[in-house]
């Protein structure tokens, strides 16, 4: 068994590292620190944490100010809060005037769990990438949410990540590459290709292991980044297994497979099916229970699988 820790965890250490190195980082918060494990930097660097209480569209205005004052701010909560209460301020204050601003959301998707439909983003990831000049990220584990957080901090403008509330497999190495648009071919195949994003890539793993003793071979891919897309990743794949799945913790329009169809359809026709939230909000439950109730389990990327390669 794989070890098992949120990405938020990994976001909230590898900052605190990054501040040693440059005092320019500061963070805006709307008190919701300790679930989002920003704590762990207003903990280490009280003087350069700045809370605004339950005020989500003044946090990412102050934050666009104190950019412009040539700071690094990372602003932080639930992503059904900070996506919808300040996405004008996110359109117009951060993305329209290219502030150096780091969104970072965590309890995103249906394992935020037992809370409910209420604080279950499904969203998030279709509203941020239809912004010009906003990177979109939602690393696969810890490990490469620490080098997400790196990589988008080294990063001269707006960036959105999308973290975990739930523990998540840690499935990579800290010597794996990481690459803000650049996916991640995590296992090899040649019958079909699945893309998927954050807590999916775990399952497809697991659907290749169920297939593999069915004698088809399907190729397992990190995309990590939503927004720029990996084109060329995605072209690859087309040609050469000729089928693709994305799989996705989101609603079924305008996430990952949304991106994804965006490309082949431009480049490489290929048939595709999306294992997906299917255009409903989610409810309370364990994040297991969910998972499989909404059809986001690996026996549900066995059954997309094999309708994608009858289709080709």
């Amino acid at each position: 068994m794989p070890e098992m820790v949120a990405t938020r965890d990994g976001f909230g250490q590898e900052l605190v590292e990054l501040a040693r190195e440059n005092k320019k980082i500061i963070v805006v918060s709307a008190d919701l620190e300790d679930a989002t494990r920003a704590e762990f930097f207003k903990k280490a660097y009280p003087d350069r944490f700045f809370s605004v209480g339950i005020a989500e569209q003044d946090m990412v205005g102050t934050a666009c100010g104190l950019a412009k004052q040539g700071f690094i701010a990372v602003v932080n909560s639930f992503a059904v809060f900070l996506t919808n209460r300040a996405y004008d301020m996110i359109r117009l204050d951060v993305c329209y005037n290219h502030c150096n601003v780091k969104i970072v959301c965590s309890h995103a998707g249906l394992t935020v769990g037992e809370d409910g439909a209420s604080a279950q983003s499904l969203e998030d990831l279709a509203l941020m990438r239809v912004l010009p000049n906003l990177k979109v990220i939602c690393p696969v584990d810890t490990i490469e949410a620490k080098k997400a957080t790196r990589a988008m901090i080294a990063l001269d403008g707006p960036v959105f990540m999308r973290t975990s509330r739930a523990a998540l497999p840690v499935l990579t190495r800290p010597e794996d590459p990481f690459e803000i648009g650049r996916a991640n071919v995590i296992r090899d195949g040649k019958d079909a290709t699945v893309f998927g994003v954050g807590i999916m890539v775990s399952e497809a793993l697991k659907a290749a292991e169920i297939l593999e003793k069915e004698n088809i071979s399907i190729q397992v891919v990190n995309m990590h980044t939503i927004k720029p897309i990996d084109q060329q990743a995605v072209i690859d794949a087309a040609q050469k297994t000729g089928a693709i799945v994305s799989a996705e913790e989101h609603q079924i329009h305008g996430g990952l497979g949304s991106a994804i169809a965006e490309v082949l359809v431009q480049n490489a026709p290929v048939p595709m099916e999306m294992v997906a939230v299917k255009d409903s909000f989610g409810e309370s439950g364990s994040p297991q229970e969910l998972l499989k109730a909404y059809h986001l389990k690996d026996v549900d990327i066995v059954k997309a699988v094999k309708n994608v390669i009858k289709r080709k």
